[in-house]
């Protein structure tokens, strides 16, 4: 498999969407609980690049599609906050447990330090121990745990904030 890593474009979206909306109705990663239209998301997306805020593709050159993206955005509105990112990463169920999480967070990781960002959030379901075991691997220390903040499919949810300095 080779894999492109690259900026996200517009016409990535609907691939994009297409994950993150298969996670919205099958999994816990994400604790929305309705799939986003296209157009609600390509105005996030276009907020999201006004902000300089990066959204990178892992894709798959030989079947032409998204295999994974990940993104980083602004932790809290309040300026406080502005040197604190929150980051996100969503793999294509085709693509999980191939490394493309570790790839793409090293990516963020990478960008969130030459922009100049002083420390990396990453918040993660409870029950997700692939994704805090990555996190600890990539230098994330676990900073909290917050018992039944979110609900999905029916059930309270756990969230573990873990976290990463990004400069000296």
């Amino acid at each position: 498999m080779e894999l492109q890593l690259r900026p996200a474009v517009v016409s990535d979206l609907e691939q994009i969407l297409a994950i993150y909306n298969h996670e919205i109705l099958t999994g816990t990663a994400n604790w929305n609980d309705q799939p986003k239209t296209f157009e609600v998301y390509l105005e996030w997306f276009q907020h999201l690049q006004q902000q300089r805020y990066p959204m990178w593709v892992a894709y798959d050159l030989a079947q032409q599609r998204v295999a994974g993206y990940a993104y980083y955005a602004e932790f809290r509105s309040i300026t406080g906050y502005k040197h604190t990112i929150e980051h996100s990463i969503f793999i294509s169920p085709d693509y999980k447990r191939q490394g493309l999480g570790k790839t793409l967070l090293n990516q963020l990781i990478h960008l969130g330090q030459q922009q100049g960002f002083h420390v990396m959030i990453g918040a993660i379901d409870s029950e997700n121990i692939a994704s805090i075991v990555l996190h600890e691997r990539l230098g994330f220390v676990k900073t909290g745990h917050l018992a039944q903040v979110g609900q999905k499919f029916g059930q309270w949810r756990d969230l573990v904030l873990m976290q990463r300095q990004l400069d000296a």
